[in-house]
């Protein structure tokens, strides 16, 4: 037994280590799951915190509500207002009736006027069931940003948060705000507030404006039947009792039906509420709007600065960039034009504006017609007046985008003016492979630049698009904010416009990533605190000044135009101003921009293709004439002066190129510096021709024969439109060459006739007889030169069949004459000619 003790104690040794060694692992397990868990926590309580600090950052006060809700000078209780730039002139009110100010009605039954507790259930059963037992939140629908479950989170995200966008951030917000104001208000403030600013449909807010809107009465005289149909209106206020009275009345019965399933209305009153039918009251006449698509075009502008809803809830005033005479006096004009059009001149309005419009086209009625207008101040980007979509003498509050045409074309130019062409440069205006016609139906063949821009000459500007490439012009384009591939507004072209007589700035506001003119100064709050201030408009350089002048001289060239309007066309208005004229293929749209240094006005007249009805630029050029005179007034009629970087030539028309003797027409023409020309007109050449035989004159045709006149060069594409068009182009071919007989006091006797020559060539010949003075020989290329270049100086010894003259002709090839020239002291001249070939 004493051998095993050993065995035994070295046994249990083993075993109290290894459950020494297992406690141990135990307890570094233990240990360090609770270094992790700690490690969790703190995280936790540290993300909590930077998560509950970034929801709760600047997170609005509640005191605002009071501000915007109590009367008597609750922010709200004013409707939103549009005004005119002087802040004086109503457009718009964002009420049923113009211009009042809107009723708060209590709660409390005490007051003769409070809100009857019928609607209040309705509201409830049909807005927040739980309304009068949660603490103004609900923790549902956190997934659904947009949702306002509760009626205390609508009052806050309506007046409070309306600006945030919807997030999960923004819905924890709303709930934390909810709860605090059901904490300080309670919740009958809560409810009082909420229908007195609820909306109704119909700009009606608050349950006084939609109770006398829609059934005539005040709030506290409502049957339930009514109180139900408001309620549910609420809800949705697009289906009010005047857009959808059907559709009301069934959700009005709906809601009296969940008031008596949850038991807050009787049987006896559900049956009532059932069998009545509320008269509703006939929609208000709407309050005159002497602006539609300009107060249109406002809400546009406005809707990526402040929410439309927050706009429609009230308390705002907008001062816009409206001229209010202006706008009224465009407007009748545009009536009157309207009219006129359509061959209605028994219903024009009588407005003294409407004696500057010049007489329409003669003998055309446009029946299926409408027009449309705008003025622009370009220096400042604001736009002074916008008259809508105007059909027969009635104004619609329409504005919308239209084919640009070819009101456009400008802008191809400008990217060839960009890559060293200019106003001067050559176009050949003929026919081609292409399908593409001239609006005039005519070919001009060869044409300046700035002539087939003025004059909207087809052709030749898909010429220039080719040439320059599609994706140039775009490029050039999208820099105005013009889309080429897209339908062009007004607004679009008279931003864009504006930039040439503007010095290549555009002036405007950043609307929604877009940079555009703007029809808002400011918007305030009724306590003349400002939410938005454009009163100051922001600048994007465009183009170069010189860039910008090139295209302005271009466009108000009144001379330039004359081709296809005439003179004293509708056009011309006494003063300078840049004009680009527009139309469709279809002939549907037509278009007048222009523009002088203080004005834009961009006029549009459209058919529906009705009877075969087209329009012409010549129509809406008329309208232009009158708005742009109606702007301009009394005012100085400036124009443009050249800035730096540009530079006055006269060149030979339409070559663009230096005059030479034989340019019939000399023209002023501007260029960028560095791009005039360099080369003589080689478009002009005078030629002498054989009048026998028709064909040119070499240097061996009989000079009595010899009939020279200057000719235009046409180049092998236009030949059959030159011959078309009855132009006299030279012949091609030249007269048959003999062999003059040999004078022998003057010849030439080497080179022999039609030789080639190389290097230095010694000429040789007589040069003698009787009253002899002096000697002279001379080279021209070609078989009837047109300049002759003098071997040497005159020679006053006689010479026999000697070396007259040695010519090197090192650096030349072709066809070249060689002529003697003996003149003898009783003036006369004999001469001798051959031609050679230097190879």
């Amino acid at each position: 037994m004493q051998k095993f003790l050993p065995i035994l104690r070295s046994r249990r040794e083993r075993r109290l280590a290894k459950q020494r060694n297992s406690s141990n692992r135990a307890r570094g397990v233990l240990l360090g799951a609770g270094m992790i868990f700690s490690l969790v926590l703190a995280a936790v309580i540290i993300f909590g915190a930077f998560a509950y600090a970034d929801v709760t950052c600047e997170l609005p006060s509640v005191e605002i509500l009071p501000r915007l809700l109590n009367p008597p000078n609750g922010l709200l209780l004013e409707p939103t207002r549009i005004y005119d730039r002087t802040g004086t002139q109503l457009l718009f009110t964002f009420s049923p009736e113009q211009n009042t100010t809107r009723r708060y009605i209590p709660v409390n039954k005490q007051n003769p006027q409070h809100i009857p507790s019928n609607l209040i259930e309705a509201v409830v059963a049909v807005a927040d069931p739980q309304f009068w037992s949660h603490a103004g939140y609900t923790i549902q629908e956190y997934d659904n940003p947009e949702q306002h479950p509760t009626i205390a989170q609508k009052l806050v995200g309506q007046l409070i948060l309306y600006n945030e966008e919807p997030s999960l951030r923004r819905a924890i917000r709303e709930r934390i705000l909810a709860a605090q104001i059901t904490a300080q208000f309670g919740r009958t403030q809560i409810m009082e507030w909420y229908l007195n600013s609820a909306h109704f449909g119909n700009y009606a807010f608050g349950v006084e404006a939609a109770s006398q809107l829609y059934f005539g009465k005040a709030a506290e005289q409502l049957t339930l039947a009514e109180s139900a149909i408001l309620a549910a209106t609420s809800e949705t206020p697009a289906l009010n009792p005047l857009d959808a009275p059907q559709v009301a009345l069934q959700r009005g019965r709906e809601v009296v039906y969940i008031l008596n399933g949850l038991g807050i209305v009787s049987n006896e009153d559900t049956v009532i509420a059932l069998a009545e039918t509320p008269k509703i009251q006939s929609a208000p006449l709407s309050p005159p709007n002497p602006a539609p698509a300009f107060v249109n075009m406002v809400l546009s502008q406005l809707d990526s600065q402040i929410p439309r809803d927050r706009l429609e809830l009230g308390g705002l005033n907008i001062i816009t960039t409206l001229d209010y005479d202006l706008q009224i006096q465009s407007a009748c004009v545009t009536e009157v034009y309207a009219a006129r059009m359509a061959g209605d001149t028994e219903s024009e309005n009588d407005c003294a504006s409407a004696g500057l419009l010049p007489s329409l086209p003669p003998a055309i009625t446009l029946a299926d017609s409408s027009a449309s207008a705008l003025i622009l101040n370009p220096n400042n980007g604001q736009v002074l007046a916008l008259v809508g979509e105007t059909v027969q003498a009635q104004e619609t509050p329409l504005v919308t985008a239209h084919s640009s045409g070819s009101s456009l074309d400008a802008f191809v130019y400008l990217t060839g003016f960009t890559r060293g062409l200019s106003p001067a440069s050559l176009t050949w205006d003929v026919p081609s492979d292409g399908i593409i016609q001239n609006f005039d139906g005519e070919f001009h063949g060869p044409v300046r630049l700035r002539v087939a821009l003025a004059n909207d000459y087809q052709v030749p500007v898909e010429t220039l698009k080719t040439q320059m490439g599609i994706e140039n012009v775009t490029s050039i384009a999208s820099s105005f904010g013009i889309n080429l591939s897209e339908q062009v507004s007004m607004l679009q072209l008279a931003g864009a416009y504006g930039v040439f007589g503007n010095q290549g700035v555009y002036f405007g506001q950043n609307i929604d990533d877009e940079f555009s003119p703007s029809a808002v100064l400011r918007v305030e709050s009724a306590d003349h605190s400002v939410l938005l201030d454009w009163t100051l408009p922001q600048a994007k350089p465009v183009l170069t000044p010189a860039l910008a002048y090139l295209m302005t001289h271009v466009l108000s060239d009144e001379t330039a135009r004359w081709p296809s309007l005439g003179r004293s066309n509708a056009l011309e208005i006494g003063r300078p101003a840049g004009v680009k004229m527009g139309q469709t293929i279809d002939g549907l749209d037509a278009w007048v921009v222009g523009y002088t240094p203080s004005y834009v006005v961009v006029t549009w007249t459209g058919v529906h293709g009705g009877e075969n009805e087209t329009v012409s630029p010549r129509f809406p050029a008329v309208l232009w004439n009158a708005l742009m005179q109606l702007a301009s007034g009394d005012s100085p009629a400036d124009g443009w002066t050249a800035p730096q970087g540009v530079s006055v030539v006269t060149v030979c028309d339409p070559s663009g190129m230096l005059p030479t003797r034989e340019c019939p027409n000399l023209v002023s023409e501007v260029f960028l510096n560095g791009s005039e020309p360099i080369q003589a007109d080689n478009l002009y050449r005078e030629f002498g021709v054989n009048s026998e035989t028709g064909l040119l004159a070499t240097v061996f045709t009989t000079p009595e024969l010899i009939e020279n006149g200057v000719y235009l060069l046409v180049p092998e594409s236009a030949r059959d439109w030159a011959l078309s068009a009855g132009l006299e182009i030279p012949p091609t071919s030249y007269d048959a060459i003999q062999a003059p007989s040999v004078n022998p006091t003057a010849n030439i006797t080497a080179p022999k006739l039609f030789a080639e020559v190389s290097e230095v060539v010694k000429i040789i010949g007589t040069a003698s007889g009787e009253n002899f003075d002096y000697y002279r020989v001379q080279v021209g290329k070609g078989l009837n030169p047109t300049e002759w270049i003098q071997l040497g100086s005159d020679a006053i010894a006689p010479v026999e069949s000697g070396v007259l003259a040695e010519w090197d002709t090192k650096g030349l090839s072709g066809l070249y004459a060689i002529q003697l020239l003996v003149v003898r002291s009783d003036q006369i001249v004999n001469t001798a000619v051959i031609q050679v070939t230097i190879k």
